[in-house]
Parts: structure tokens; C-alpha cells; sequence
């Protein structure tokens, strides 16, 4: 009888930027395919209910990497650098052995503590990187590719894949840039989509009648897409609401168009595993760093703790401890990514995790005590740019508590006085597309009580103090 240890997995997690699960087929999209992301899905887990505690770019990529809140790993906004320094889950694998790697959007700072530690090879995109010909930084060298991003960023992990050392398991950490905005497709899926009409979404002419002021003058309308996002000006004669519909349509296809180009090279990466005999002995993640809005409430764009927003796709698949095709509705979030790659490979978890292990959860049942509510945090308010309040809150189940408490940054005020703050609360059983505050119907007054010393108690839980 072998007496040996069990494998450790391979680990390759995919995230792109900004890629909303309801444009994955998988999840149901009415808007587009994703055969290969799909692949993911149909041989695994797919998540339901996966969030993020801060939707913005740089924000969750720090909570991924540390398994911490921001507010704890220092990175708030995405003016804020990571700190290299801190423990992350790459660096705790690459002391156990593992072969490390991260290729693509990095978008926490580079220079001095900010390039990316814990990896054996990291070739990133300065900031936000270019979609055509990108600069990437390799090991600290700048150099031009020819080329599309998605194409390169698979190719450049290809490489590494292929010339690691066979017999150490890999954790490889493949990062598009797309599909952010502003949505620039590559030459093979230009013309995808040119001869029909993307269906609008149910929101779409959202009035934000019942809503705070927060919903009604963040600046990320469709109307406020400019020439650079439409790739020109509108016809001449349109009226508003015409002008509205050719916006989102030239916005929303090259979107797609984007995905589409991720979709083949994720099809790229499942292959050369089939290929290679890994696949068993392989975890495959496919998320996205955020939500985004498709015209959702009329919006583009994330921020908001709405649910197209706040919801993060997260498809896994490992044939040899999670069955295929089965869904979760568990609430998961994206600081439990980091404790859960440790588990399983078999690295103690630092109680300076916020996050927790969903191993279990992967394996069919959620533990007993497994969290039903969530809380989330965004930090820039005004940010020049979408102008989105800052805003905390909570979301269980079936509701969800958002407080808008205006605070200004650069300031030592715990708030913006001249922009009161606001509270909205949605019953996500009766009104799943969040259309009705209900916070001040007498009604609800109880929950409201209940829902408010829950978040309370969510914030004391991670280290965090209410501003009302």
C-alpha cells in the first residue's frame, strides 16, 4: 500500500476585467456564447453567488491576492499601490514548492514595492495596458509586442507552461485586460454581431424613481458614453432615446466582441492541458475582477453594490475532487479565493486571512456555520470620473442594506456633510432587479433594524467601523 503523499493540484486561475457573468453562456446570457468558459462550467462548479467586497479593479485584485478586506490590505481605491511585502497566497505557494507565474493586467502599481512578488516569472501590462501592439513589463524589462493583448497574454503563458519543470506542480495566474473599456476587438471578431440587435436588458430605462441621488447622478449613463467608447459620433437627427439605443448597441457588441477573443484563447489554455494529460490534476478558475453593467439600469460600467456590480462569474473545475455540471448558490466572495488554493494545497491558512476555504463547499455541502450575508465597501467617492458616492452595506439572502455615507477623500471628515448621506434597501425575493427602495416603508421597518445590526456586526467582524 503506497504510503505516499496525494498530488498536489495544479492551479491556473483565470480572470479577465470587467467581465459580467450575465454575458457568459453558461450562466444563461441572452447576449452572446462562451462555448469554452462553458467547458469550465459543464466539467465543474458553476457559482451563483459569488461577490466581490469592492467593486473596482485594483481593490479586488489586492483582496484576491491577500484573502483581506482593503481596508486592511491598504488598498482602497485604485489610486492606492499594493505593498508587495504583505503575505499573499502566491508567495506562500512558491516557498511550498510550487512554480509561480502571473501574466497580464496586474493594475497594482510596478516600481519598488509594487511589482509583483511570489512569482518565478511575471510579465504585466503598465496600468491599464493597450489592446493593440501592448507594452508588458517582463521581470522588470519593457518591452513592445506585436499583436492583440488576449493573443499574447495566452501566448506568453503558453511559454511558460510549457517550459516549466514537469515534475513541481504550477500556479499560474492568466489576467486579460479584457473587456475593459474601451472595448477594442481584434481583427478576427470585428464584424461578430454586425448584422443584428443585441437585446437591451429588462433595466434599461431605469428612472431611479424610488432611489437615492447616488443612483441618479452617477455619471455612467449610455448617454455618457463618448466618441472613443462608440468609435464615433452618433447620426446626425436622432432623437434621445434613439440616440441612447445606437450607443448602447455600438457599445455593448464590441463588449462581446472582446469576450469572444477571451472565450478562444480560454479554449487555447483547456486545450493544451487536454493535451499535455493534465487536465485531472489541474484546478481551473475562470472569474472576473467584478460585475459590469450592459445597459443594466442604463449604466455601464461597476461601483455600485448592485447585483450586476457586485457579482463576480466564478466557474471551477477539478475532475478529481468536484463533480461535473453541478451549481452553488453558497455565498462566496473573492477574499475566500486565496485560503482555498492553500487548502488545497495542503498550506496551513494564515489567521490573517479574512477569507475562508470553500473546499467544502466544491465537495457538495457548505459547513454548518457557512456565512448567509455579505458586507461590501467602495471607498472613491466623486472620483472625478463616474462621480458614484462612496457607500457600504450588507446583502443577505433576500435583502440588501446600502448606506451612501458621502465621505469625502483627501479629507479628514468622516463625511461630506454638503452631500447628506442616503440609505436604500431592496427585497431581492420580490424585486430582483433592485427597482423599489423600501427602506422607509413601515413594513420594513424591523428588518431594517435587524439588517443594520447585522452589517454592524460584519463590519466589527472584519476590522471596519460604521460612519452614521
Amino acid at each position: 500500500m503506497s504510503t505516499s503523499a496525494p498530488k498536489r493540484p495544479n492551479i491556473l486561475f483565470i480572470m479577465s476585467d470587467d467581465h459580467a457573468s450575465h454575458a457568459i453562456s453558461a450562466y444563461g446570457s441572452r447576449i452572446n456564447e462562451t462555448p469554452n468558459i462553458d467547458r469550465i462550467s459543464e466539467g465543474g462548479m458553476r457559482f451563483d453567488n459569488c461577490f466581490c467586497t469592492n467593486s473596482i479593479c485594483t481593490p479586488s485584485r489586492a483582496a484576491i491576492l491577500t484573502g483581506q478586506y482593503n481596508h486592511i490590505n491598504g488598498v482602497k481605491t485604485l489610486g492606492d499601490s499594493f505593498d508587495g511585502r504583505q503575505t499573499t497566497f502566491p508567495k506562500l505557494l512558491q516557498q511550498d514548492g510550487y512554480q509561480t507565474a502571473i501574466v497580464g493586467k496586474w493594475h497594482l502599481g510596478h516600481g519598488g514595492n509594487a511589482d509583483p512578488t511570489g512569482f518565478d516569472y511575471w510579465s504585466i501590462l503598465p496600468d491599464q495596458g493597450d489592446y493593440h501592439n501592448p507594452v508588458m513589463i517582463e521581470m522588470g524589462v519593457s518591452q513592445k509586442f506585436d499583436g492583440y493583448v488576449t493573443d499574447i497574454i495566452t501566448d506568453k503563458s503558453l511559454d511558460w507552461l510549457k517550459n516549466r519543470d514537469k515534475n513541481r506542480p504550477f500556479m499560474l495566474m492568466c489576467h486579460h485586460k479584457a473587456p475593459h473599456r474601451h472595448w477594442e476587438p481584434d481583427e478576427k471578431h470585428m464584424h461578430l454581431y454586425e448584422d443584428i440587435d443585441i437585446p437591451e436588458p429588462e433595466t434599461f430605462y431605469d428612472d431611479y424613481a424610488t432611489r437615492s441621488q447616488a443612483a441618479v447622478n452617477a455619471k455612467m449613463r449610455i448617454e455618457d458614453l463618448h466618441e472613443l467608447d462608440t468609435k464615433g459620433a452618433p447620426p446626425a437627427g436622432l432623437t434621445p432615446e434613439q440616440e441612447k439605443k445606437w450607443k448602447y448597441q455600438r457599445y455593448i457588441k464590441d463588449y462581446l466582441r472582446c469576450i469572444a477573443s477571451v472565450d478562444d484563447n480560454v479554449g487555447r489554455l483547456l486545450d493544451y492541458l487536454d493535451e499535455e494529460d493534465e487536465a485531472n490534476d489541474t484546478i481551473v478558475i475562470y472569474t472576473s475582477d467584478q460585475g459590469f453593467f450592459l445597459g443594466d439600469h442604463g449604466w455601464f460600467d461597476k461601483r455600485f453594490m448592485y447585483e450586476e456590480s457586485l457579482r463576480m462569474p466564478f466557474l471551477i473545475r477539478y475532475p478529481r475532487a468536484i463533480e461535473a455540471g453541478t451549481v452553488s448558490d453558497t455565498m462566496i466572495l473573492n477574499v475566500d479565493f486565496a485560503p482555498t488554493f492553500l487548502d488545497y494545497a495542503g498550506h496551513p491558512i494564515p489567521e490573517t486571512m479574512q477569507g475562508h476555504s470553500i473546499r467544502e463547499v466544491l465537495g457538495g455541502a457548505a459547513p454548518a456555520d457557512w456565512r448567509t450575508s455579505m458586507y461590501y465597501r467602495y471607498w472613491m467617492h466623486l472620483d472625478g470620473c463616474h462621480e458614484v458616492y462612496s457607500h457600504y452595506g450588507i446583502r443577505t439572502q433576500q435583502y440588501k442594506l446600502i448606506y451612501y455615507y458621502a465621505q469625502a477623500l483627501g479629507t479628514t471628515d468622516s463625511r461630506d456633510e454638503s452631500k447628506p448621506p442616503e440609505w436604500e434597501m431592496f427585497d431581492l425575493a420580490k424585486d430582483p432587479y433592485e427597482l423599489n427602495n423600501v427602506y422607509s416603508l413601515p413594513e420594513y421597518e424591523q428588518t431594517v433594524k435587524a439588517l443594520t445590526r447585522e452589517m454592524e456586526q460584519l463590519m466589527s467582524d472584519v476590522g471596519d467601523e460604521p460612519l452614521h
